[in-house]
């Protein structure tokens, strides 16, 4: 979809949507509407009950030039960035297949243009909020195919472009993650995924990418104790972003890319099993915001780590009671298969440390059951060792609307996952699972290091739509970690 602005709407817009903040009906200023029309829609806005909720939505049709045009009042709620946000994924959906191929957007009907951050991310929610995975679809009607492809926006205050420009980089990170959560298990699997993410090199990113045979000689025997129960072999992605120039590494981003998980010998359930596509949600989102990073040449040094497996229930895969040792050197005791996402991401984070020395890692996982018992789909999961660099992932989490809630660590949760027979079991006991499976991690985080850990377990898939996304992939992770580097590395 095409946005561009322009100082006037055109005079040939079939589809005019005017903005209206809360109660602000009767603020629309004069010559903006003729005086019947502007009466008309105060009456259609009074007869739907419309007060400008964020997201509100009434349609009237006057006479147009073909017979009739569209007429939008379109409620941007308390003004606020969020509002702006949510008013633009619902133009999309309301919009995206009813056969209206342009929108035009009259940000004079405020009488005072938004900020210029306010009103990018009301575009760049109608966007992202079209984004559709039809790419196995055969037999779509042409009521069902998106018609809507240009949004121009007029009366932008100055610097909404700009803005804008660094909103679409984000888009593009966030198309990145949500085709590679959403392909199946057999299009996207390790070897795969780094093709997937080599176009980034065009973009200055620099790509690195370790074998099996290069990992084994490494010592990775958690991670590829995971993957050695498939055909598809392990791998290893690292992309990294030196904005500032060469130099130090000032933030690793960890994520686990189990490309398909059957819980291996402790294998699933049946019912709902092809979900774990999505299992590699975190690496996806590492990826996506990798994109977004350098697509708007952030000014900073980030890399980005994907540690990418398929976890099958082979006559060669690990089974419960193994001991493996890690690239740490510190052994496990593999209590359940399931419990592999931390297998692989122990290995990547003490790879990226013994390599790159970052002073900052944050992971991200899909990593247990238990995230979503306790958050659903309304948060993700935050665990830190640090109470600063927990307040920046929530700051960026509440600017974005990626929600995070912060759960404890600690010595207590800690010994539950000590073993009999290694330094440490992959679970602990039934309760505090998502805390334990933490607490795993950080036994891997080399002291000094700030770190957190993000279980998005709830947040990668949505059953319902939401502002920015239709049911299917979030993308969530991608603005959350943007947001931080800009927050906190590019001062």
């Amino acid at each position: 979809m095409r946005v561009t602005f322009s100082a006037a709407r055109p005079a040939d817009a079939g589809v005019v949507v005017l903005p209206v903040e809360k109660d602000g009906i009767d603020r629309i200023p004069a010559g903006v509407l003729d005086d019947a029309t502007l009466a008309l829609a105060r009456g259609a806005a009074k007869a739907g009950r419309f007060e400008g909720e964020a997201g509100g939505i009434v349609e009237i049709f006057v006479p147009g030039s073909d017979g009739a045009n569209r007429l939008v009042l379109l409620g941007v709620g308390s003004g606020s960035e969020a509002d702006y946000e949510r008013a633009g994924g619902a133009l999309t959906a309301r919009y995206l297949t009813s056969g209206v191929t342009a929108i035009a957007i009259d940000l004079a009907s405020l009488g005072g243009a938004p900020t210029a951050r306010a009103a990018a991310r009301l575009a760049a929610a109608a966007v992202q909020r079209g984004w559709r995975h039809d790419v196995y679809r055969t037999r779509l009607t042409d009521k069902q195919k998106p018609t809507l492809a240009e949004i121009v926006v007029a009366g932008a205050a100055d610097g909404t472009e700009a803005a804008y420009a660094e909103q679409a980089a984000v888009t593009e990170g966030l198309d990145l993650t949500r085709g590679l959560v959403s392909d199946p298990p057999n299009i996207v699997y390790p070897e795969s995924f780094v093709e997937r993410c080599r176009h980034l090199a065009e973009l200055g990113v620099e790509i690195e990418v370790l074998d099996r045979a290069a990992m084994e000689k490494l010592g990775m025997g958690a991670l590829l104790g995971v993957a050695q129960g498939s055909v598809r072999e392990a791998r290893l992605l690292a992309m990294r972003w030196n904005g500032k120039g060469e130099g130090d590494v000032d933030l690793a981003l960890v994520g686990k890319g189990v490309t398909f998980d059957t819980g291996g010998i402790s294998i699933k359930p049946a019912a709902g099993m092809e979900d774990m596509k999505w299992d590699m949600g975190g690496a996806g989102a590492v990826a996506g915001a990798m994109k977004a990073l350098a697509a708007r040449k952030a000014k900073a040094n980030v890399i980005g780590v994907c540690g990418l497996v398929e976890n099958m229930p082979d006559g060669n895969a690990q089974r419960p009671g193994d001991v493996v040792t890690s690239m740490s050197g510190q052994t496990i005791e593999v209590i359940n298969t399931d419990a592999e996402g931390r297998l692989v991401l122990c290995d990547a984070i003490t790879w990226v440390q013994k390599v790159h020395a970052p002073r900052t890692i944050v992971d991200l996982a899909t990593l247990t059951g238990a995230m979503i018992i306790s958050l659903g789909s309304e948060h993700g999961g935050l665990f830190a060792n640090d109470d600063g660099l927990a307040d920046e992932l929530l700051a960026a989490g509440r600017a974005t609307g990626d929600l995070l809630w912060r759960f404890p660590l600690g010595d207590a949760y800690n010994k539950l996952i000590d073993s009999p027979i290694a330094d440490m079991k992959n679970v602990g006991p039934r309760g505090a699972g998502s805390i334990t499976a933490a607490q795993f991690i950080q036994r891997f985080v080399d002291e000094g290091v700030r770190w957190a850990h993000l279980d998005i377990a709830g947040m990668v898939w949505a059953d319902k739509p939401g502002s920015t996304y239709d049911k299917g992939a979030t993308g969530y992770g991608v603005r959350l970690l943007d947001r931080f580097v800009r927050d906190n590395f590019e001062r």
